[in-house]
């Protein structure tokens, strides 16, 4: 994304409130990456390893998944269906996680997860209700593969606990929006909704 972009949305929250300048200022200029050449099906597989844990857990349990596929930087579709449950779990994958990335895997083969091409033409609405058909495949799920993959940039996670989590400290609320709220509340901050988020992901604990 070209860094006047990012100049541009800093420029559009801050003028929006007071304490937005103040956080922006404090953390600097957007950082945001993305990895736009990664393949809808693997950036999935992916997310659902994240699914509620820690980084450092899903690092691990990605580790020892791709250890299963030596001399590759992921395994196809074909591949992952082909493993042993047994090899999968002991990855650290849960029952519900496995039978979640076998779904997205045989989707793939399908033709119900797009490519990359595909992804890139559907819209962010489009995507969410073709891909949160799959079994434990959220809404923010999607949202993850539309901001780092395909580059959304007015994307707002809603659901997110750190984005609500973020406007809560930012604003010294007593509790966090709901996901109506957030939305409402994200609504002034379009076209630039994604790199809102990513400010609000760094909000420290004493606001």
């Amino acid at each position: 994304m070209n860094p006047l972009f990012y100049t541009q949305a800093c420029a559009h929250l801050a003028s929006l409130d007071p304490k937005w300048a103040a956080h922006i200022e404090r953390i600097g200029p957007c950082l945001h990456q993305t990895l736009p050449t990664r393949d809808p099906y693997q950036a999935l597989v992916r997310s659902i390893a994240y699914q509620q844990l820690h980084a450092r857990a899903a690092e691990a349990i990605l580790r020892r998944f791709l250890a299963l596929y030596p001399g590759q930087a992921f395994p196809s579709p074909e591949q992952l269906l082909a493993t042993a449950p047994e090899q999968l779990r002991a990855c650290g994958f849960s029952a519900s996680k496995l039978a979640t990335i076998q779904g997205i895997a045989q989707a793939r083969l399908d033709g119900l997860v797009p490519d990359h091409e595909l992804a890139r033409r559907l819209d962010e609405t489009s995507l969410i209700e073709r891909l949160t058909q799959l079994r434990g495949v959220g809404r923010w799920t999607v949202e993850m593969l539309l901001i780092y993959t395909l580059e959304h940039m007015d994307t707002l996670p809603a659901d997110d606990f750190g984005v609500r989590e973020g406007y809560r400290r930012l604003f010294a609320l007593p509790a966090q929006p709901t996901r109506k709220q957030m939305l409402e509340l994200g609504a002034p901050w379009s076209p630039y909704r994604t790199v809102a988020a990513w400010y609000l992901w760094r909000v420290p604990a004493t606001g």
